[in-house]
């Protein structure tokens, strides 16, 4: 469990293109970020560690970073787990409670059963996320203070292959730093990017990093389904590196600058200047015009939207996810790639990122920083339902801590 230690906690997105520290105080008056610090990843390739010097590295110099600007040392983090192919697992569990009114350890008593498939024992458990309760057979959205004589509930599991998992932590601790707690880099993006309309009526959260493009589908507020594709903004680099003969730091600044996912009509007639490999000193231009770089980058972003398109069908959650699809990730700021999504996924797209979270800079705010702001907002969920699980019993308080968890139940 997540325990807020002096009001502060600390979120650690750990991607394949950039390391990611946020240091943010939990009050009153909601979640505001105190502290930034991200650095250029090392080590990660698809979003695993493949080089663990080089990532521990990227991770002490991001959490430096950001106990230098808020002055907090960060002893633990809340880790977001992008590798290890996150999947999804149901299951349903039923107790008999005797026909008494059910309380807080019925509740316990049911979740404390839950187990992982068989088929899943490579695999370590990321998330139990209850989706629905029912009370003899009956849905039911709260079961606690009702009389029955079963209880049943459905979970949600989301689970990530071991090794990963035991590299990523290897790396955190031998920066010195404890894990609180793991979340599912598409579960935290969506808690920070989605309004509570789109999580309640049914929406995808495509999250797209540097190596790997995240899923997430919420429905009547609750994650019904995660899943990951190793494909990401550095392979459309790569495309342009290798179409163009241009080096790889070349592609990634035409990428950003210039590049575009959707063709526009004046793009035969826009020249560009491209760099070529192994030329020390330029002595002749080698222009081309920008058509040729809008050919290289359209066809590995409809190639990533038609796989998430497939994902959603054979998971058979298509229809849970509704018409709204919401895309964050740094890959995801590429002009065009928007329109190219509604294309193919035939959904109404929007380009997401953090919201009702304070203290982020403009460079710190946008879609390339959802999912570690969302590890802060999960923090914040978790310290308000500790809150009211405490006071569940007894009036609500009107100091701090009270006022605290109306804010989120009101928000979240």
């Amino acid at each position: 469990m997540v325990k807020a230690r002096n009001g502060i906690v600390a979120a650690l997105d750990v991607g394949t293109s950039k390391v990611v520290c946020f240091v943010a105080r939990i009050d009153s008056g909601g979640l505001r970020v105190i502290g930034i610090g991200h650095q250029p990843a090392g080590g990660l390739r698809s979003g695993n560690i493949v080089d663990m010097d080089a990532a521990t590295r990227a991770i002490s110099s991001a959490v430096s970073a950001a106990e230098e600007m808020c002055g907090e040392t960060v002893r633990e983090v809340i880790v977001g787990v992008g590798g290890g192919q996150p999947a999804s697992h149901n299951q349903s569990l039923e107790v008999l409670i005797g026909s008494h009114e059910i309380g807080e350890r019925d509740v316990r008593r049911l979740l404390s059963q839950v187990h992982l498939p068989a088929e899943t024992g490579d695999r370590d458990l990321i998330h139990t996320l209850p989706v629905g309760y029912t009370v003899d057979g009956h849905d039911v959205v709260e079961p606690r203070g009702m009389y029955g004589e079963r209880l049943g509930v459905d979970f949600h599991l989301v689970t990530a292959a071991a090794g990963a998992m035991r590299n990523l932590s290897v790396c955190v601790k031998r920066a010195h730093l404890d894990i609180a707690d793991r979340v599912a880099t598409s579960y935290a993006s969506g808690l920070s990017s989605l309004v509570v309309d789109e999580r309640n009526l049914g929406a995808t959260l495509i999250d797209m990093g540097g190596g790997t493009t995240s899923i997430s589908v919420f429905y009547e507020g609750h994650l019904v389904h995660v899943d990951s594709i190793p494909i990401g903004g550095n392979h459309v680099t790569s495309d342009i590196a290798r179409g163009l003969s241009t080096p790889v730091s070349d592609a990634e600044r035409m990428k950003t600058l210039i590049g575009r996912a959707k063709a526009r009509p004046n793009d035969e007639f826009d020249i560009i200047d491209v760099p070529l490999i192994g030329e020390q000193e330029r002595t002749t231009p080698n222009h081309v015009p920008r058509s040729i770089l809008v050919g290289i980058i359209r066809p590995r972003i409809e190639e990533t939207f038609e796989l998430v398109r497939s994902r959603l069908e054979a998971s058979g959650v298509d229809k849970l996810a509704g018409g709204r699809a919401v895309i964050v990730g740094g890959a995801c700021q590429l002009d065009g790639v928007a329109e190219v999504a509604a294309e193919i996924l035939n959904k109404k797209v929007r380009v997401g990122g953090p919201i009702r979270v304070a203290g982020l800079a403009e460079s710190t705010g946008g879609p390339a920083f959802a999912a570690c702001t969302g590890l802060l907002v999960h923090a914040a969920q978790t310290a308000a339902s500790q809150t009211t699980a405490g006071n569940s019993a007894v009036e609500q308080p009107r100091g701090g801590f009270g006022r605290f968890g109306s804010w989120i139940r009101e928000n979240f």
